[in-house]
């Protein structure tokens, strides 16, 4: 952050963007170039001359209707070139310029490596084949002139010294390096150590291990057969004869004319070798801002007046004082100031989609009456959550042991290093189970942010503590996921996983019956199919629900019994409300996992008109990588035509249709074909299945998008995504339809919020309503309307807290009634948005550090206070100095302060240092008793509020 006086520079120095307080102070630094080409004018003047050349030839032959928008773009691309634009609209015209670098030109006699050049080609093939035909799409409608080149050839690149490594000689130049893998069969001990006998007697053998605890048992398996080794350090050196170090490497080879032999613990453990990667947290990303950011325009809920429209801040002047305040729209033409110090009365109205409220008319009984019924229904629904939560901390359940060794071997197996939201995740499940009473815990996070290692985790422990362990899931296709996780996660530990679900033989059922209920099988995963009553557990310790609201009513009461006795988790990928937690604390356990997983891209997605020519284009560049498409047509009267439309639009695509008027099973085999990749474009309304993982999948079109909530759209886009491949969400809408204000707004915000975890921002408002009727539940939430969810959930907090005996002391700050011109001036802090989230944490500071803190970090941020800004906070100061016990009034009368201190106080203090300390800071104080207390009268004059503060602070 550099500050500047005028043309000077006053500091520069680094900061910590979470936070915004500098890091440190620094004397100089070296700023490269914003843009990685820089032109001169007259350079620019040629290229211009250049585009026009290209845009005449393109007038010709363009069709009229896109004529207006071409020129007026070109033009528009001219005047940034003009102004040395640097966005990436201008990457498109670097071909142009007459002197172009890449990045070898900046080495002396650059060596070129192609790791694998047959690859490579294929790549860039296809690369040229997307590039030209996404152009080519641009250049038919008039987005982009012609003659435009992105990249350099790839043979003028690599036309320097260059090494190709490939997978098989083709020509005789070629350097052969003789190396091939190796067989190990690790499953039979005999057979293993009669391998590495084997290759000991013509090569060098190393035995490269993850870490300590491998170590530890293939040196007891080599002693056991007395095969001599050396344990090598980190230096790089072996010697003749088998060697152990710890090396993670990806899988063994053997190095035929070196007769040296690597043996991995792949092979042995087979275990995957992947680089752990580091995680961010989308919650402290830039973007994630509050939800409840208010826009003018938002409809807002106050305590005491109920719903109306806020029209932004207003600076007022009263009494000769500044301050800012909310604007607020009411029924019949009545506006509501109301100070920024009481924006905590004020919370953003957030209802169902698209619903727009009643405004309430100040000074009427509709709002009281409105809160009073809302009340009376979210006392019912307290009532029900304690009387499940006392129904549970009553029963005597089963305390799991503490983690042992092989827990610890079961977890370390684990080919990534956990997130810290998993690993407190983890921590918080084991402490329940660990406990006396029933678990029940709600596991929330994004559909592949690892829900299931943490679930799989406690599976373990519940295994471990002999109790056997059943995994639901609401799809046949999601259990079959599930199971194949786990056979493959508890492959090298004793575990017994059986699979129920409606593609289990007749035979293999009655034998998993049997097994189970002779505590044979220790996790039971499947369908709803699970909960029927000839499934009998031995001794069942865990039930672990993959979303529980996709279940029917019947399902869910045989849960509910489950949850009476036994430990409960549930998975869910509904992203839940802040407020919504608070309320569930100590009624329901709650964790959340919000880090996205490794190489998981952003969905880059567009809104486009809807367009043959380019869903065609589309559809052919995603079967060309090998994908499949998504293609959603949301009416299943005529969702046959468009799949028979696309089926002859592209010869290529396998096309299937899926939709919510097929049965159950019919839909589950079309989904079932399409991950075994039978498909390729799968025509679909939005009942098909949402918790799959296709990773294949990175394409999805969307028709009519304009017609879906913000939240569908969200969701919809998050079916695609899921693999560390470019996934692309196209929004299309009719051309020949007007969009509402509504629908433009839903697809801007859809489109705008590419980021990782956006769905917090863009889903919390949606699914506010539909959240919190699942996890309450029921279907309570039709009455949250009237008052908004927030309110709601206020209300349910105070009610559960009141209930429970939980009444929060908060620390009670007073609002000491005196006049002070402080408000934060426009020129200081243009946007109102910055502006409303620094009154609330002024208002949520409660002590003086925290003040002094947030100054520091208003300097950092904005610079300088005004002074306007600086009586703001000294204000604030006030606030927190006056709540003191030792004062019992502190008020503004005629001009003057006026001060009544505690009985105790004025029964203790000292009444000549009270006396020599006032008469420091004030000139011509008057003191005087009033019931036993003492009173001082304070005149105000220059720098009165600070040398108040310092007279309290001195004093208390």
């Amino acid at each position: 952050r550099i500050e500047f006086f005028d043309d000077e520079i006053e500091s520069i120095r680094f900061y910590n963007q979470n936070t915004q307080r500098t890091i440190e102070n620094i004397d100089e630094i070296t700023i490269l170039p914003a843009s990685d080409i820089l032109y001169d004018d007259q350079e620019v003047t040629k290229v211009i001359s250049k585009i026009n050349d290209l845009r005449d030839s393109q007038v010709e032959i363009l069709d009229e209707l896109y004529l207006e928008d071409f020129l007026n773009k070109v033009s528009i691309d001219q005047e940034n070139l003009r102004n040395h634009d640097t966005s990436f609209s201008m990457y498109s015209y670097y071909n142009l310029f007459n002197q172009t670098t890449s990045i070898g030109d900046y080495l002396d006699n650059p060596l070129i490596i192609l790791s694998n050049s047959q690859d490579i080609n294929f790549a860039y093939k296809n690369y040229l084949e997307e590039n030209f035909y996404y152009y080519q799409e641009l250049i038919n409608v008039g987005k982009s002139v012609k003659g435009l080149n992105l990249f350099r050839d790839l043979y003028e690149v690599t036309d320097k010294a260059t090494i190709e490594f490939k997978s098989f000689a083709t020509d005789e130049k070629d350097v052969i390096f003789n190396g091939r893998t190796i067989m190990i069969d690790s499953q039979d001990e005999k057979m293993l150590i009669s391998q590495i006998r084997s290759y000991l007697k013509l090569s060098t053998v190393i035995i490269a291990l993850d870490d300590e605890r491998q170590i530890r048992l293939i040196s007891e398996l080599l002693n056991r057969h007395e095969l001599l080794y050396t344990m090598l350090d980190n230096s790089g050196e072996f010697y003749p004869g088998l060697n152990l170090v710890i090396d993670k490497i990806g899988f063994g080879f053997e190095l035929v004319d070196e007769n040296i032999v690597v043996i991995s613990s792949n092979e042995l453990f087979k275990t995957k070798n992947v680089k752990k990667p580091k995680y961010f947290k989308y919650k402290n990303a830039k973007v994630l801002k509050d939800y409840q950011e208010l826009e003018v325009g938002d409809y807002v809920v106050h305590d005491n007046y109920g719903i109306g429209q806020y029209l932004g801040i207003k600076t007022l002047e009263v009494q000769g004082v500044h301050r800012d305040y909310l604007y607020v729209a009411y029924a019949g033409d009545d506006t509501l100031y109301i100070p920024v110090e009481q924006f905590n009365l004020v919370r953003k109205y957030s209802s169902s989609e698209g619903k727009v409220p009643k405004i309430n008319k100040l000074g009427s009984s509709q709002w009281q009456k409105a809160k009073a019924k809302a009340r009376n229904k979210v006392d019912d629904i307290a009532d029900k959550l304690i009387e499940i939560y006392a129904a549970r901390m009553n029963q005597t359940g089963y305390a799991f042991p503490v983690d042992n060794e092989m827990q610890l071997e079961f977890e370390n197996a684990f080919g990534y290093e956990l997130t810290e939201d998993q690993v407190r995740s983890v921590k918080e499940i084991k402490e329940d189970m660990e406990k006396p009473q029933p678990m029940d815990r709600l596991l929330c996070g994004d559909v592949g942010f690892g829900k299931t290692e943490v679930a799989l985790r406690a599976v373990f422990k519940a295994i471990l503590g002999n109790k056997q362990v059943a995994f639901l899931c609401p799809t046949t296709i999601l259990s079959m996921q599930h199971y194949k996780t786990m056979l493959d996660r508890f492959e090298n530990f004793p575990v017994k996983v059986a699979l129920l679900n409606r593609f289990t033989s007749t035979k293999q059922k009655n034998q998993i019956l049997k097994d189970l209920k002779e505590g044979n099988i220790d996790l039971l995963v499947g369908t709803h199919r699970i909960l029927s009553k000839d499934v009998e557990f031995k001794d069942i310790g865990l039930l672990c629900i993959d979303e529980e609201q996709r279940f029917g009513v019947k399902q869910k009461e045989k849960i509910k019994e489950y949850r009476k006795t036994i430990d409960v988790l549930t998975l869910s990928a509904t992203p839940i409300p802040r407020t919504l937690q608070m309320s569930l604390m100590g009624i329901r356990g709650l964790s959340q996992i919000e880090t996205p997983p490794k190489n998981r891209q952003p969905v880059q997605t567009y809104v486009i008109e809807k367009n043959d020519v380019l869903i065609k284009q589309i559809i052919e560049r995603e079967l060309a990588r090998d994908g499949q498409v998504f293609y959603l047509h949301n009416r299943t009267s005529n969702i046959a035509n468009t799949a028979d439309k696309i089926g002859r639009m592209v010869p290529g695509a396998k096309v299937v249709v899926g939709h919510g008027k097929m049965d159950k099973n019919e839909i589950e085999d079309v989904m079932m074909r399409f991950v075994n990749k039978e498909y390729n474009v799968l025509i679909c309304t939005t009942i098909i299945e949402t918790g799959i993982d296709i990773p294949n999948a990175n394409t999805i079109i969307v028709e009519n998008a304009d017609k879906f909530g913000l939240s569908q759209l969200y969701q919809i886009k998050g079916r695609v995504g899921r693999s560390n491949r470019g996934a692309y969400a196209y929004l299309l809408y009719n051309p020949s339809k007007v969009l509402t204000e509504e629908a433009s707004k839903r697809l801007k915000a859809i489109k705008e919020f590419t980021e990782l975890g956006s769905g917090y921002k863009i889903a919390m408002r949606d699914l506010a309503i539909r959240g919190a009727g699942d996890i309450l539940g029921g279907t309570q939430s039709g009455f949250i309307d009237s008052i908004g969810f927030d309110m709601f959930m206020k209300i349910l907090q105070d009610s559960v807290n009141q209930k429970m005996g939980k009444q929060e002391q908060e620390i009670d700050i007073k609002n000491v009634n005196v006049n002070v011109d402080g408000y934060i001036p426009h020129d200081y802090v243009s946007s109102d948005i910055e502006k409303l989230e620094l009154y609330q944490r002024l208002d949520n500071t409660k002590t003086i550090s925290a003040i002094d803190h947030l100054k520091t970090e208003f300097i950092d941020y904005y610079g300088k206070l005004p002074d306007e800004v600086a009586a703001l906070i000294e204000k604030r100061k006030l606030d927190i100095l006056a709540s003191s016990k030792i004062i019992d009034v502190l008020e503004e009368k005629k001009g003057n302060i006026e001060i009544t201190f505690s009985s105790d106080y004025s029964k203790n203090v000292k009444g000549d240092q009270l006396f020599e300390i006032v008469n420091r800071l004030f000139t011509r104080p008057r003191f005087k008793q009033i019931d036993n207390k003492i009173a001082i009268i304070l005149p105000k004059g220059d720098q009165w509020l600070n040398r108040l503060n310092e007279l309290i602070s001195t004093l208390s």
